[in-house]
């Protein structure tokens, strides 16, 4: 009865068995490559988020940076007007006084926001940092250097944001 019990082997099982084996490895290696492509898909979106992440924050950082610099320009203006309005009056006026204190205030606000004037008389022109407005000969001051600043320049670190403009001394010209 032992002998019924067991289970008969079939003949064909034999045969089937490396088949089958085949079929599991051409699956394994179909699903193998099926799993790379995804993977790489998936590293390449992760790559593709994060880039678009830095260029979103860039382009935030430019616009905040464009803001600010408008605003910075429209508040040069309002000095300007103190300034030119200073120009004007006596220092014997109390209205005079109190323009310089608010000059002052203003310049203060600026300097805060990390702007710097640029152009003063003695220094060297700079196509970069000035604006000539016009040429004065003189011998008393050297070729090329700033003799007098009709409206001052501004900028924040090495970034000009507003170019002086200066009057620029030249050699007199020599009688031939």
């Amino acid at each position: 009865m032992s002998d019924q019990q067991s289970h008969p082997v079939p003949e064909a099982a034999g045969h089937d068995e490396p088949e089958a084996e085949d079929d599991a490895s051409a699956q394994l290696a179909e699903l193998e490559e099926r799993y790379a492509q995804l993977d790489d898909r998936y590293k390449r979106a992760l790559a593709d988020l994060d880039n678009y992440r830095k260029r979103a924050a860039a382009e935030v950082d430019r616009r905040v940076a464009e803001s600010r610099e408008a605003l910075l320009r429209d508040w040069l203006q309002a000095v300007d007007s103190v300034e030119r309005a200073l120009r004007m009056g006596s220092p014997d006026d109390p209205l005079f006084t109190g323009l310089r204190a608010v000059l002052e205030q203003m310049e203060g606000t600026l300097a805060r926001q990390g702007l710097t004037r640029v152009g003063a008389p003695g220094e060297q022109f700079d196509p970069e940092r000035h604006e000539a407005v016009d040429l004065r000969p003189t011998a008393e001051q050297p070729d090329r250097t700033v003799v007098d600043v009709a409206r001052s320049g501004w900028a924040t670190g090495d970034r000009v944001l507003r170019p002086a403009q200066v009057v620029v001394a030249r050699e007199p010209a020599q009688a031939g």
